[in-house]
């Protein structure tokens, strides 16, 4: 059996109007038609609605069971239609994103509360990886956007500007090396190191600034998170690379130093990639719109230069993970 939502609608006028021409009236359709329609609704439910007689008609008691029930498929409907709408307007919806550790623990906390606040229905899906594996994730549609470092990752694939991004050097509280406020990788490679995890982009990082000085990096442990990084350096371990922002969340709490790295390489481009910002959901353009709104810069770009070159990222020599 397939109902009709027009004649279910037109019934429940005739219930409410107590006449079929006034319901026909209120609902745009000739008097003549709103009959044949419910006839038809009669007779596909195989049940008797109203009594008709010369005084007009009267509901049965089948009628005013179907009432509610059509009232309540009614209102079904009407849900439907509101709730794509909001989806259209991109106030409820779910979110797909990935983004390296650098972001997550620097910069979105904040963000995605700020939207969120604003948009409740909205649900976010954040997942943390390496930059490689988000530009993978991304181009195969396993992710409506994420962020990472700037690089060269292959595939068909955009980007936006999001956030500068500065590594510094921490050292334990009393390290020979915090007799200064700058450092540089010759004079850090003279100690032992606190590594991240197997792949990230600061153990490479690291790995490379050693090669290049033809000096050993001596990785006395490795750890999978910043806190664990933090941890170990305070407890006098070794030093360690990480970005400051990160860094400040743990400086008041810990007996750890920061220091300024003093390497080309400690200043880093984090940029957010998509596929098309025009194929993209409503909801997910609207939360790309919020997280790189404040990302341009008071310089150059505040006077209409453009603030980010996507080919940036075919020119960069470093693909670098995290």
């Amino acid at each position: 059996m397939r109902l009709d939502p027009v004649s279910l609608r037109l019934f429940v006028a005739v219930m409410e109007e107590q006449a079929i021409a006034r319901a026909a009236v209120r609902e745009h359709i000739a008097t003549s038609a709103a009959s044949r329609r419910l006839a038809e609704l009669e007779a596909q439910l195989k049940v008797q609605l109203f009594a008709r007689s010369n005084r007009g008609i009267a509901p049965t008691p089948a009628a005013y069971t179907l009432l509610g029930l059509a009232r309540s498929v009614l209102g079904e409907i009407d849900g439907i239609a509101r709730q794509m709408r909001e989806y259209g307007s991109g106030m409820r919806g779910h979110v797909r994103m990935v983004a390296n550790i650098s972001a997550i623990t620097q910069f979105l906390p904040a963000q995605l509360q700020g939207f969120m606040a604003q948009h409740p229905e909205v649900q976010v899906h954040l997942q943390e990886k390496v930059s490689s594996e988000i530009a993978l994730a991304v181009a195969q549609n396993a992710a409506d956007f994420g962020i990472l470092n700037a690089g060269r990752y292959g595939g068909d694939l955009s980007y936006l500007p999001y956030r500068q991004d500065e590594l510094i050097l921490i050292a334990p509280q009393g390290h020979p090396l915090t007799q200064q406020e700058e450092v540089g990788m010759q004079q850090a490679l003279a100690y032992d190191f606190v590594g991240a995890h197997v792949g990230s982009v600061i153990n490479a990082l690291l790995t490379r600034s050693a090669a290049q000085l033809d000096m050993p990096l001596r990785l006395r442990i490795q750890v999978t998170s910043y806190d664990a990084l933090c941890l170990m350096v305070a407890a006098g371990l070794g030093v360690g690379v990480l970005p400051r922002q990160s860094a400040a969340l743990y400086a008041g709490t810990l007996a750890i130093t920061a220091l300024r790295l003093n390497e080309p390489w400690a200043q880093r481009q984090l940029v957010l990639c998509l596929r098309s910002l025009e194929a993209l959901p409503p909801v997910a353009r609207a939360l790309v719109e919020h997280l790189i709104a404040p990302a341009a810069p008071a310089g150059p770009a505040a006077s209409g230069l453009p603030a980010y070159a996507p080919d940036a990222l075919s020119r960069s020599k470093n693909p670098l993970d995290n």
